[in-house]
Order: C-alpha cells, then sequence, then structure tokens
C-alpha cells in the first residue's frame, strides 16, 4: 500500500509547467491541456470544401487535404497550393483538430485553393528535430510532380504557386523550411508567417524585460529542442541571431509576417519582417499584418470576428496577387 500510495504521489510532481500547453509529471506522465478533439474529414457545409486524409509514411506521417468548390466549377483552373503547418509549441496539435480544420476550409474556400495540412510529430515524445523532419517530407511530397502525388494536387494544383503558411510553431517551421538547402530551388511563390514562434536569450527592443512569460518561452524550447545550440538562440529558434543564416537566403519570392497588439511574439514578428526586408534590399516584396486589440492566434478561438475575418481576407489576398 505505501508504494502505491508513494507512486500515486510521485505522478502528482509537476517537474516542467508549460501550461496550458503541457504538463510533465515526475513519473513521466504528460498532460495536455490544451488538446482538442479531432474531427473528420469530408464535406463542409459552410464553405463546400471538401477534404481528405492521406498516410504518406509508416510513423503516421499524415496530411489532410482540402479541395474548394473553385476547383470542379472551373475544373480547368489551376489553383493555388497551400501547404499548412498547425502551432502548439511543438507538444500540442494536430491538423485534425477541430479548430484546425475550420482554418483550413476557411482557407482553402477564401484564397480560393488546394491546401495540405501537416500534421508532424509531436515532443517531448519525438523531440526536434523530428517536426522539422516530417514537415521537410511532407513539402517534399506536395511539391513532387503532380503524377507522384494525390489526385487532387494532379489535377487541381499549380506547382508555380506553391506557399507556406503556419500559426506559432508552425510559422517556425515555415521559416525553417524556406531556409533548407533541399528547397533552394522549388521556386516557392510566398510564405506565410501568422504569430511566428521566434525567441532569444536576450530581449529585443519593445519587447518586455524577462519575466515568467519569456521565461516560459525560452524553457519550451529548450525542453522540446534538447540539442539546441546557445538555447533560445539557436538559430531554428532565433532567425536574426548573430550565428543564424542570412535571411536572403529564403527560398520564396515574398514574404508575409502577420503578428497580434497582445501577444508576446509581435515583438519578434516584427523584428523578422524588418530583417528579410533588410536582407533583400526592399520591403516591396515583404508585407507586415497587424491585428489590433487581439491576442496569439486568436483567429483560430474566434474565426467568426470581425479580426478573424480581416486577418483571414489579408492572407488570401496575398495568395492571389501575383
Amino acid at each position: 500500500m505505501s508504494s502505491v500510495m508513494t507512486a500515486a504521489k510521485g505522478d502528482d510532481v509537476v517537474v516542467h509547467d508549460f501550461a496550458p500547453l503541457l504538463l510533465v509529471y515526475k513519473s513521466g506522465r504528460l498532460e495536455r491541456p490544451l488538446a482538442m478533439p479531432t474531427v473528420s474529414s469530408g464535406r463542409d457545409a459552410d464553405t463546400g470544401v471538401v477534404s481528405k486524409d492521406v498516410t504518406l509514411s509508416p510513423h503516421s506521417l499524415s496530411v489532410r487535404l482540402y479541395l474548394p468548390p473553385a476547383a470542379t466549377t472551373a475544373p480547368e483552373r489551376r489553383l493555388p497550393v497551400v501547404v499548412y503547418f498547425h502551432g502548439g509549441g511543438f507538444v500540442v496539435g494536430s491538423a485534425r483538430s477541430a479548430v484546425y480544420h475550420r482554418c483550413l476550409n476557411d482557407l482553402a474556400a477564401a484564397c480560393p485553393a488546394v491546401a495540405v495540412s501537416v500534421d508532424y510529430r509531436l515532443a517531448p515524445e519525438h523531440p526536434v528535430p523530428a517536426a522539422y523532419e516530417d514537415s521537410l517530407a511532407a513539402l517534399k511530397w506536395a511539391l513532387a510532380p503532380s503524377s507522384a502525388t494525390d489526385p487532387w494536387l494532379a489535377a487541381h494544383g499549380d506547382p508555380a504557386r506553391v506557399f507556406l503558411a503556419g500559426d506559432s510553431a508552425g510559422g517556425n517551421i515555415c521559416h525553417h523550411l524556406a531556409m533548407h538547402p533541399d528547397i533552394r530551388d522549388a521556386g516557392l511563390r510566398g510564405v506565410v508567417l501568422i504569430h511566428p514562434w521566434f525567441w532569444g536569450r536576450d530581449p529585443i527592443p519593445g519587447e518586455p524585460p524577462l519575466n515568467p512569460a519569456s521565461k516560459q518561452q525560452k524553457g519550451l524550447w529548450e525542453f522540446v529542442c534538447p540539442e539546441a545550440v546557445d538555447g533560445a538562440d539557436d538559430p531554428r529558434m532565433n532567425p536574426t541571431a548573430p550565428s543564424a543564416p542570412g535571411l536572403d537566403n529564403l527560398a520564396c519570392q515574398k514574404v508575409m509576417v502577420c503578428v497580434a497588439e497582445g501577444d508576446v511574439l509581435r515583438w519578434r514578428g516584427k523584428l523578422y519582417a524588418e530583417a528579410v526586408a533588410r536582407a533583400r534590399g526592399t520591403e516591396k516584396d515583404v508585407e507586415l499584418f497587424e491585428s489590433e486589440g487581439v491576442g496569439h492566434v486568436f483567429y483560430l478561438l474566434e474565426p467568426v470576428q470581425e479580426k478573424a475575418k480581416e486577418l483571414l481576407d489579408k492572407i488570401a489576398t496575398f495568395v492571389r496577387t501575383e
């Protein structure tokens, strides 16, 4: 009885507190308070978008594909392809969750575009770089000759208009992929980073001084990426660190960075947009959009509010604009 009670007591001891994303107990038990129920693919009644799931590898790397009504009403028309990476600090989230399913239905219809939502492996069961590796594999699949991928992409996707998009950790993944040497000659049209999760060892101008929230950002990154070089100044987390590769290596024609006024990450997003513009020597192909009076990934939680619709319209216009 005593050993059972001791084990139970140990299971209640939190050794890593990254609430509300992740709690790690002494026993090894993991709790993800923000984990949301998944929903099935199929036809969305609100948008008319049809979706399906495709498994890409033996370790269950998968994507959820979205086909908007425009693909059937004008079948001869080639549509942009948007490859989307969900957020969640690399520890929570799924392409099949209700909030992302709603988001991708809306995005595919608004652009309109064939959307590919990637379900990558999560830490700590699969530490970073697993998420990057899965995301790269999924992107290569989407970029492969149409005959080697999926009938929807083959029939309706335009390989000359491929965009990456993602929120929070997914925005971080977008940057990583756009910098990857394997993607350099892929001809990406654009990248959309929504409230991207970038951080650094020291505060930047405008950013609040070190506080519990900022310490959690640093701690979570070092937890999910135990091999991080120089902690939060690892180039994968801090793309403007002195040791980071030059942003002129971004393999895309244009960049959009979306930030939110109430988000602790907004200053990093702005700094990134400014740094990309400097690296390219022009602001013409770099767009910064700020949503006022709202917080981190607000559009996922309240998709029908006006600010969310405004953000969706901005992203859709970015994708449509030649």
